[in-house]
């Protein structure tokens, strides 16, 4: 027999929950939870609740704030544009800014604080770049990019690192050089803490725990999951720490392979490449974490390249054996100015709308490139 609902038991109206879904939504996209069926739902729900304009005035004007657009939101909207700026406020100042312009009904202070908000996640983008800038001048000493003195773990310490940042630093080196990777920053005296980012076949907590059990002295405070952990370390101890780390992944790494693998749904014919699919696609989601987004793979003829902001790739394409000029672009490319002038390349990409000045055009998102000879 049915159990009665606890709150008729109680006497209680049965709360309405469905106001809080578009918090749901930001807060599963932005923690990348696993959108298993009934995780896509909620988040579903959230963005039409968004979409709809019925999200509180905070989201609203995070949205404006990072050039948006309220109607047409999709959840690596969340992933990318408003999460890292309600981040940024915990990396670089004081987290409670960011729950403050989530929880205010005050549309001005709301306003007032997104502003504060996109200032300093401006800020962590410009540490974060002088800090990849060092990191990879670190690598360079190590001779790291020579395969042969390439560490299976690789442990980066800096005295002037930011700590708010070494999380974001791990994760791009680690997408670099595809081995796990550890950034420390100082913590206080005598004391570095530590931000862990791992690949797929490394559980990089494991292998944390089985440090900590094989050289208790060095390693006391760590915690975390597969894929990411935090710890802190005495200075001193940190050669130690990076020569056991090296070996414990090596030990692991024996059964996993090293190479980056870039899966991809097939070739697109032409007649896909266009607004309708690319909105059918978006339609098909809602994608994320454990349920990606289709991506698509093909060789093209490179009719126009340039760098933009230093660090992103702009290109004109034109698939082999057509006509069709496709706009694509290519974000966060090691050394960018080195695909100026090629002809022909492989790409696995994204198929997107872009949006600017009332104009809605299909591009491709490049997820992957490779030089065509």
């Amino acid at each position: 027999m049915r159990e009665k609902n606890w709150f008729l038991q109680q006497g209680i109206p049965e709360p309405n929950l469905a106001h809080l879904l578009d918090y749901v939504a930001l807060g599963t996209v932005a923690d990348v939870v696993v959108l298993d069926q009934l995780n896509r739902a909620l988040v579903h729900q959230g963005l039409l609740r968004i979409r709809s304009g019925r999200s509180g005035p905070g989201l609203r004007e995070l949205i404006q704030i990072s050039g948006r657009s309220m109607a047409t939101l999709s959840a690596g909207d969340l992933g990318f544009s408003l999460g890292p700026r309600l981040n940024a406020a915990g990396r670089m100042d004081d987290m409670s800014l960011g729950i403050q312009c989530l929880l205010t009904d005050d549309a001005a202070v709301a306003k007032k604080i997104a502003l504060e908000l996109d200032a300093l996640n401006k800020d962590r983008r410009d540490v974060e770049g002088q800090m990849k800038n060092e990191a990879m001048s670190l690598l360079k000493e190590m001779k790291a990019f020579d395969d042969a003195h390439l560490p299976a773990g690789v442990c980066l310490f800096d005295k002037e690192w930011h700590q708010g940042v070494i999380g974001i630093l791990a994760s791009r080196i680690k997408d670099r050089l595809h081995r796990p990777v550890i950034a420390f920053a100082p913590a206080g005296k005598d004391e570095i803490k530590g931000s862990a980012r791992s690949i797929p076949g490394v559980h990089i907590r494991d292998v944390l725990s089985d440090l900590a059990a094989a050289h208790p002295k060095i390693l006391s405070k760590f915690g975390g999951h597969a894929m990411a952990a935090g710890l802190s370390l005495k200075m001193h101890d940190y050669p130690a720490f990076a020569l056991a780390f090296d070996a414990m992944i090596c030990e692991r790494l024996k059964q996993v392979d090293l190479e980056q693998k870039v899966y991809s749904d097939g070739e697109l014919d032409e007649q896909h490449v266009c607004i309708e699919f690319a909105e059918q696609l978006a339609n098909a989601g809602t994608w994320g974490q454990a349920f990606p987004e289709p991506i698509f793979s093909g060789e093209f003829d490179v009719v126009q390249a340039r760098v933009l902001g230093g660090q992103h790739l702009k290109l004109v394409l034109r698939k082999q054996g057509s006509d069709l000029l496709i706009d694509a672009i290519a974000f966060y490319i090691e050394q960018a100015e080195q695909w100026l002038g090629i002809r022909k390349l492989n790409a696995a990409y994204k198929l997107d709308i872009n949006e600017f000045r009332g104009q809605r055009n299909v591009q491709l998102i490049v997820q992957y490139l490779e030089k065509v000879l």
